[in-house]
């Protein structure tokens, strides 16, 4: 069942694609859960190429508008709801056009470090430019309940239930039998060795998945399928579809949560190596046993993880199979949370 919101408003999303498509791919599914709510949303890119593949149908209420320099209105008046997406603060010339105070959020980045709980929903007052006086608000998305949550559509349990593994996996012309590894991520240190000791079907995605595992040696009894671009609704099905799935960045974490099979979680590398303490926080937050955590700090390349181990890296499928309790348990956990865009319409509430 699609919740309706209590008031309809207009939100004005802005977005920079910075790497990847994953910023993208948050603001497109949170503009579009707006909007089968019945909210009006726009949605401010500065590359919307990326939306051709990943939602060419576009999606209800959701309007998408050109974010340039100089930046130009397009006559529209700014509404009532804004949410800058990972630190993209809008342009001054939209801020001065304001015709009444907005509920301001800021979204940023995922992570199940503590002090997320701490900064959640703190107000951060703007001292100034054309928005001198207004407040922002921080809102950060989590795994407890004392965080922003996570984005969920209405009807995703009922998709889910619905799902035919074996003849979506037919339609694209991908194998039915045996195992199948997503492989969604960078370039993970122990790519090539995982590939040589993994009997699977490898479903591989295109960009730097596709290129990072071009040409590398396969198990005994393993296939290579290049995938095409999917849309986010085919990504979806394609990560209940397999049974592994190596994903990458914040989304596709998310999707892979969701999705209730086992997976592996390659962090967005940062240079000063920020995200291994990110990693851990996550690892702890899921309860993943020795055995996960060990394949996580090898994908990763994390300290102690030499990127071509004497010792083998794949576990086996036996160990893999087994970690679909973990992930099935956090699922429960977070199906028990609200998810993000009601939070955020909650805290738009309270401010209007």
């Amino acid at each position: 069942m699609i919740e309706r919101m209590s008031e309809a408003r207009t939100w004005d999303i802005f977005c920079r694609v910075i790497d990847n498509y994953g910023d993208v791919g948050v603001c497109w599914r949170l503009a579009a859960q707006l909007g089968a709510r019945g909210q009006a949303v726009r949605l401010w890119i500065d590359d919307a190429a990326p939306l051709a593949w990943m939602a060419p149908e576009g999606a209800p209420g959701v309007s998408v508008l050109p974010w340039r320099e100089p930046f130009d209105l397009q006559g529209v008046v700014p509404g009532e709801v804004w949410i800058e997406a990972f630190g993209c603060e809008p342009p001054e010339a939209f801020v001065a056009a304001r015709t009444t105070e907005p509920a301001w959020i800021n979204l940023e980045y995922l992570s199940a470090e503590v002090w997320v709980e701490r900064c959640h929903g703190l107000p951060s007052p703007v001292m100034s430019g054309p928005g001198k006086g207004l407040t922002k608000r921080f809102f950060y998305p989590g795994f407890t309940e004392r965080t922003g949550g996570l984005l969920r559509e209405d009807d995703i349990a009922a998709r889910q239930a619905a799902f035919d593994r074996t003849a979506w996996l037919s339609a694209h012309g991908l194998p039915t039998d045996g195992r199948r590894v997503v492989l969604f991520g960078y370039e993970p240190p122990s790519l090539g060795a995982v590939m040589a000791e993994a009997e699977a079907h490898w479903l591989v995605t295109p960009g730097r998945s596709g290129a990072a595992a071009q040409g590398l040696p396969l198990a005994p009894g393993a296939t290579r399928h290049a995938l095409p671009w999917l849309d986010q609704r085919g990504f979806d099905e394609l990560l209940w579809s397999a049974d592994l799935n190596l994903v990458r960045g914040e989304d596709s974490l998310v999707r892979a949560l969701w999705a209730g099979q086992p997976f592996v979680w390659q962090i967005y590398p940062q240079h000063d190596d920020a995200h291994h303490a990110k990693l851990q926080a996550f690892l702890d937050w899921l309860d993943a046993p020795a055995s996960l955590r060990a394949f996580h700090h090898h994908w990763n390349g994390l300290p102690g993880s030499p990127s071509a181990p004497a010792a083998p890296v794949w576990p086996g499928w036996d160990v893999v199979t087994g970690w679909r309790d973990t992930v099935r348990a956090a699922r429960q956990r977070l199906l028990a949370q609200p998810d993000l865009a009601t939070q955020l319409s909650e805290v738009v509430e309270r401010k209007r």
